[in-house]
Parts: C-alpha cells; sequence; structure tokens
C-alpha cells in the first residue's frame, strides 16, 4: 500500500482499476485547513494525463509494472514481433500498444516491453538511436548564417530535421524521445 504523502515523482499505483504513475507532486500545507497533496498523474494504459488533489491519508494498491528487455524481429502487418532474448519467446504487439518513437527502431534493436499483471500495453524504444540517412537534399554554401536544418529520411522511413553538412549515407544519432538529431554516429 502506498499512501498519497509518500507519492513520488514515477510512482505507480492502482486506482478505480486503473494503473497509474505520478508525473508531478507537490505537498500543500495551507496557512488556514488540511494539507493536500496536488497530483499530475497519467494512465500508463491509455496515456491519459489528470491533475488532482488527494488527502495525504488516501491509501492506495501498489502497481508493479514490469520492463523487460526485448529484442524486435520484424512486422506481418498489423502485428510486430519482439523476442525474449533468455527464453527466446515471441510475444507480437498491435501497432496502437507501441509508442510514437517505434518509428526510429529497425529489427534486431533491444526495447523494453511494458506489461501490468501479465498484460502487456506499451514499448519504451532505446533512449537514441544510430541510424543511416537514406535520402536528404544537398546543403548550399553560405547558407550557414543561422541554425539551418534540413528534411532527412532514416533508414526506418522516419523523417527528421538535420543540419545541412549531413548527406545522404551518413551515420546520425537521434534522442527518440523528441525525434531531434544529436550528432554523427560513428
Amino acid at each position: 500500500m502506498v499512501t498519497a504523502g509518500d507519492f513520488r515523482n514515477g510512482t505507480t499505483f492502482e486506482m478505480d482499476g486503473q494503473v497509474l504513475q505520478v508525473i508531478e507532486f507537490q505537498h500543500v500545507k495551507p496557512g488556514k485547513g488540511a494539507a493536500f497533496v496536488r497530483t499530475k498523474y497519467r494512465n500508463v494504459i491509455t496515456g491519459a494525463v489528470v491533475e488532482r488533489s488527494f488527502n495525504p491519508t488516501d491509501k492506495f494498491e501498489n502497481a508493479f509494472i514490469e520492463r523487460k528487455d526485448m529484442e524486435y524481429l520484424y512486422n506481418d502487418g498489423e502485428l510486430y514481433y519482439f523476442m525474449d532474448t533468455e527464453t527466446y519467446e515471441q510475444v507480437p504487439l498491435n501497432a496502437p500498444e507501441l509508442s510514437p518513437a517505434f518509428k526510429f527502431v529497425k529489427e534486431n534493436t533491444i526495447c523494453k516491453i511494458l506489461s501490468y499483471k501479465g498484460n502487456v500495453f506499451g514499448l519504451e524504444p532505446p533512449l537514441f538511436v544510430d541510424l543511416v540517412v537514406t535520402d536528404t537534399e544537398p546543403g548550399f554554401r553560405g547558407d550557414t548564417a543561422t541554425n539551418v536544418t534540413k528534411p532527412a529520411t532514416l533508414e526506418t522511413g522516419a523523417e527528421v530535421r538535420v543540419p545541412l553538412f549531413i548527406d545522404k549515407g551518413e551515420k546520425i544519432r537521434i534522442d527518440t524521445r523528441t525525434g531531434e538529431y544529436i550528432e554523427r554516429a560513428k
């Protein structure tokens, strides 16, 4: 059991049959009246974010979310297959269960599969991936007055903005959380 007074960023709990994760919390002790905990939390299955205040003595069940490393194998239409690298068991996921950052994941990449009580509900790709630029316009000399970028298509089909000096065939590092170019990869 966890009380609202024990909330911290990242705490997961169950309320009304929903699995929720604390994004932000603030303990408030007004000059007049009882203390309360102002909380912003996310439903880990649907992704909905809600703000709500709780009495610090409110009790909730702990929710343990399992994160397991699995290797992305291939997709077959709407199903994406992942393999447990220890047991070689394959798990298919539907497209809606994948995060928007999945567009940066290529085959044979290790991802974290999220599950609650055996039910898989999501995926966390690696924070940074190295991908090859398959298509981009050539940069023009003299366009360097400001931080100018151009569109580039990556080997996974995703599009990102890159600096003018990046050419077709170069390997670059992408931050999957923001979808931004970080640096040239080695």
